[in-house]
């Protein structure tokens, strides 16, 4: 793998090193335990200082994709399933790692003017259009969640991606856009008519909703995500270290 950065681009040295980074973690040899480069090497090759590839290896080891360890170095974390709200992943790619076999039972895109809670989090204005992407998805023989999504226009979306595919890995692969941070907000609620008859449940039983909100590597707002679930298909973990 070639160890180069564009110092004539627009794009930050320690942005560039982080894709670089993930770039290396994912070939083979990193993959089954070899140490990565030390920082002194790798920033002399990269020709930049250690501050800034210290910062895109902190990113990494933070998100949990790296392991560093002082006077051993750093290397690839092994993969891990984990409902803990460090560690997220898209619907299709929790489901898959629980084994879990999932039926999409409606899925619409349409285009929409965006209310104002929703413009002030892109940050646009409400004359924009942005992309809503609808989906009823749950076991094959019924659903247990519906998600909304809209889309900030700078993504890029243009209604006719393969929105079946695992969405995060559709908008790095389709659309460049690394999903890296996620908050959420979760809370218990009853459901109205359209949930209920969605759910295929009473008007009134009590539903889990959480909101996500998406960004990519600049903590900029890609996605904004509401999902509303049968109280008793959905557990979400949270471990406290004190």
């Amino acid at each position: 793998m070639r160890y180069s950065l564009d110092h004539k681009s627009p794009v930050p040295l320690h942005i560039q090193a982080e894709t670089l980074l993930r770039k290396l973690i994912e070939e083979e040899e990193y993959q089954n335990g070899k140490l990565l480069p030390n920082e002194v090497e790798l920033a002399k090759m990269l020709a930049i200082s250690r501050t800034t590839l210290r910062q895109a290896i902190n990113k990494l080891v933070y998100e949990g994709l790296l392991i560093r360890k002082k006077r051993a170095g750093t290397k690839v974390a092994p993969v891990a399933v984990s409902s803990k709200s460090n560690n997220w992943l898209s619907f299709s790619q929790e489901m898959k790692l629980r084994g879990i076999p999932i039926k999409n039972f409606e899925l619409h895109i349409s285009w929409v003017t965006p209310d104002e809670a929703l413009a002030n989090f892109f940050e646009i204005k409400t004359d924009r259009q942005v992309l809503k992407m609808e989906k009823l998805r749950g076991k094959p023989n019924e659903p247990f969640v519906y998600f909304v999504s809209y889309f900030h226009p700078r993504v890029g979306l243009t209604g006719d991606e393969d929105f079946k595919m695992p969405l995060y890995e559709m908008l790095e692969t389709e659309h460049s856009v690394v999903a890296t941070l996620s908050k959420e907000e979760i809370s218990a609620k009853a459901a109205d008519s359209f949930i209920a008859e969605k759910l295929r449940i009473a008007t009134g039983s009590p539903i889990l909703f959480r909101k996500r909100f998406v960004f990519d590597r600049g903590e900029r707002p890609i996605e904004y995500n509401l999902g509303y679930y049968k109280a008793d298909s959905f557990i979400y973990t949270v471990e406290s270290i004190r």
